[in-house]
């Protein structure tokens, strides 16, 4: 899974031990999810389980995780693997610059 293409996410904010996720879907199946640990603790490295990639963020980024999947569109999760030297995360396709919110 390089760069696949992002349809619907749901969120999930447990209470007690559980991190704050965001499942992201696509094509009608999970594609893996944005898992949000206490600011200042050092991030596991991403990763993939059953087929899912697991993305690590800090909990101040999730507002701007959240942000992009509610307002861009087409929206991509982007997976190059696992360790330093790999670039992962959720990106935007190329926009022309001034085109202001659909």
């Amino acid at each position: 899974m390089a760069l696949t293409k992002i349809d619907s996410y749901e969120v999930m904010y447990s209470a007690n031990t559980f991190f704050p996720r965001i499942w992201l879907k696509g094509g009608g199946k999970p594609l893996g999810q944005l898992i949000f640990k206490p600011n200042g603790t050092a991030l596991p490295a991403d990763n993939m389980s059953g087929g899912q990639v697991n993305l690590y963020y800090h909990l101040d980024d999730y507002r701007n995780a959240i942000d992009l999947l509610r307002n861009e569109k087409p929206l991509y999760l982007l997976y190059s693997g696992s360790g330093s030297g790999f670039e992962n995360g959720i990106k935007t396709t190329e926009e022309v610059a001034g085109e202001g919110e659909s």
